[in-house]
């Protein structure tokens, strides 16, 4: 579709205004990192100038990968790495909200516990990978503390359990989110097993919010997933919100880090 679009002579802000998407959409789907609706594609097509039977031939590819989805294998093919492509969103973002039910989200990460998850079998990274995925991680942390972005973050108590390493490494990471959890442009939201439920855990998403409205990215098994229907997006928003409603935040968030998980973990002081 990009070699369509280069064709014609239109770029990607002038292709996005004619068929009523935004730039930043058109660049996710020539990269593969998100698939058009049918209308998007028959707009698409229409507006680079393919016959009738060419736009045809592109819904059959669109709906094709919709059954198959991405694979990791294909999201991989050619990089060591995705932590570039998530910097990319994470940039362009004015607000990511994180939930996690299993693992601390890859922003919040140490760097010892982040070289334990890329370390898991089932990631399959080499050792030259495997150094350039944790240094491309603690480098997307950076804009943590540049501030003018907003972080949100809700993990459950499993998450905060899981230890892929040792377990004085794994207070560390709870030591590390406790501190970072006191930033202005940061909220941490701590889900107790105890806690009364008002909806599942379900699995991990990300929401990203930009001038745009925004998107959501959910992480399967199999591969990653990047939903843009404005529906899928309200679902995902109000999932978020009756999470939050489990949730602990601020004070009561470290308390509960130093008393239910073993570790006492003081906020830092002021000066």
């Amino acid at each position: 579709m990009k070699r369509l679009r280069s064709r014609s002579g239109l770029s990607g802000r002038e292709l996005g205004k004619r068929i009523g998407i935004s730039q930043s959409k058109v660049s996710r789907i020539e990269s593969a990192v998100s698939l058009p609706t049918v209308p998007e594609v028959e707009a698409w097509g229409t507006a680079v100038g393919v016959t009738p039977e060419g736009v045809r031939g592109l819904v059959e590819l669109v709906d094709r990968a919709f059954r198959e989805g991405r694979s990791w294998h294909t999201a991989l093919a050619g990089r060591a790495h995705l932590q570039d492509e998530i910097r990319q969103r994470e940039v362009a973002a004015t607000r990511v909200a994180t939930y996690q039910p299993s693992v601390v989200p890859g922003l919040l990460q140490t760097a010892d516990y982040a070289r334990r998850v890329f370390s898991l079998p089932s990631a399959h990274y080499d050792d030259e990978a495997l150094a350039a995925a944790i240094a491309a991680r603690m480098d997307r942390q950076l804009a943590i503390y540049r501030g003018g972005k907003r972080f949100d973050f809700l993990i459950t108590e499993a998450a905060l359990r899981w230890r892929p390493g040792r377990q004085e490494d794994l207070r560390a990471q709870w030591h590390r989110l406790a501190s970072i959890s006191t930033l202005d442009n940061v909220s941490l939201g701590v889900i107790p097993h105890d806690q009364e439920a008002v909806t599942t855990y379900s699995h991990s998403f990300v929401i990203y919010d930009d001038e745009e409205g925004g998107f959501v990215t959910v992480e399967m098994v199999h591969g990653p997933l990047v939903l843009e229907d404005d529906a899928d997006v309200v679902a995902y928003r109000e999932r978020w919100s009756l999470l939050c409603r489990m949730a602990l935040f601020g004070d009561r968030a470290r308390d509960y880090l130093a008393t239910r998980v073993g570790q006492a973990v003081p906020a830092p002081s002021a000066d």
